[in-house]
C-alpha cells in the first residue's frame, strides 16, 4: 500500500465515521487490512490537513476541511453532515446564512461545496458560520429551503 492509498482511506474514514484519535483511526485503517503505525498515522493527517472539530454532544473529531474540486460529496454524506452539524439557515437575497457549532463551519461549507447543490454559487466559512451564494436563477429563499431539508430542520 502506497502513502497516497493510506491517505485516502484515511480522508475516506475521517468523512465515513467520527475518528476521536489516531489510536482509533489505526484501529481502523487495520480492520481495512492497512497496517500503520501512530506515528505515520499522524504524519499522514498533518500531510492531509485534518483537524479536530467540536461535535454535538462535547467531543471532539478529526476532519479534513480542504477542497478538493475533484471530489463530489455523495447525497446521503451531505445529508449526514448538515443533519448533525447545521443548527439555523436564514436568507436575504441571494445570500444564506447557515449556523453551526463552534469550529464546525468550514466542515459544513467543504461539504456544501463538493455536494453538488443546484443553485449554490459557493461558501466562506468562519468558526461557527457560513455565506452561501445562491445563483440568481435559485435565489436565497429556495437555496435556503435546500439546505433546511438536507439538515432536516424546520424553517421559516
Amino acid at each position: 500500500m502506497s502513502k497516497v492509498q493510506r491517505q485516502q482511506a484515511i480522508a475516506r474514514i475521517i468523512e465515513q465515521q467520527q475518528v476521536t484519535s489516531q489510536p482509533q483511526l489505526v484501529e481502523l485503517l487495520a480492520a481495512e487490512g492497512m497496517a500503520a503505525t501512530q506515528a505515520t498515522v499522524s504524519r499522514d493527517l498533518d500531510d492531509l490537513g485534518a483537524i479536530k472539530v467540536r461535535v454535538p454532544g462535547g467531543h471532539s473529531v478529526y476532519a479534513v476541511p480542504e477542497f478538493v474540486p475533484e471530489r463530489v460529496a455523495p447525497l446521503d454524506q451531505l445529508r449526514r453532515v448538515m443533519g448533525e452539524w447545521v443548527a439555523e439557515v436564514t436568507h436575504s437575497g441571494n445570500l444564506v446564512i447557515v449556523r453551526t457549532p463552534p469550529g464546525c463551519a468550514h466542515v459544513v461549507a467543504s461539504a456544501l461545496d463538493r455536494g453538488g447543490i443546484d443553485g449554490l454559487l459557493g461558501t466562506v466559512a468562519g468558526d461557527d458560520t457560513m455565506l452561501c451564494v445562491a445563483t440568481e436563477s435559485v435565489g436565497g429563499a429556495q437555496l435556503a429551503v435546500s439546505l433546511r431539508e438536507l439538515a432536516g430542520i424546520e424553517g421559516s
